[in-house]
């Protein structure tokens, strides 16, 4: 079965080479593709048909958002990223073998949780899953990552998001 590429802006910002006419991606991409080259080379290949830009049902976001929230990722996945992967998913969904080109590691972060496979074109990509807690950096207390404030309810101090390394 031929193989269905959705990609994310960094795939034409880092000079992925499309081969073939099954390539995808989300509208909101453009605005992430700002360079000169960059934005040529997505010109083209919608141009010459190579890249066709698809809308996302709604309700693929809120299966994405159910899926990574124990992970912590949502934290981190703008709208766009968000979009691309339920592009993704929902080409998977309908019996494509589907492929994910991205060097944005939070992006493969969530596509290695959903076994969706995944390229970067600059980067190896990530080996490992990662999770992103809220910790308060004085007084160590986690909190939830539906917690809405950047500062500890208890001693005040800032709240950073850190990584946990999975093991599965």
């Amino acid at each position: 079965m031929e193989t269905t590429y959705v990609l994310d802006a960094s795939a034409f910002i880092n000079g992925f080479k499309l081969i073939s006419n099954n390539n995808f991606t989300v509208s909101e991409i453009t605005a992430e593709i700002k360079d000169f080259e960059s934005k040529l080379s997505f010109d083209m290949a919608l141009d010459e048909g190579k890249l066709t830009i698809m809308d996302v049902p709604v309700s693929y976001i809120g299966e994405i958002d159910k899926i990574i929230s124990d992970s912590g990722d949502v934290l981190r996945l703008s709208l766009p990223d968000k979009k691309l992967i339920a592009l993704a998913f929902m080409l998977r969904k309908q019996g494509k073998n589907v492929c994910v080109i991205s060097d944005d590691y939070t992006i493969q972060n969530t596509l290695k949780i959903m076994n969706i496979p995944y390229s970067g074109v600059m980067t190896d990509g990530i080996k490992e899953i990662y999770n992103w807690k809220k910790v308060c950096e004085g007084c160590k207390k986690e909190y939830g990552n539906d917690y809405p404030f950047d500062d500890c309810e208890i001693c005040g101090s800032k709240i950073f998001k850190k990584r946990i390394k999975v093991n599965r």
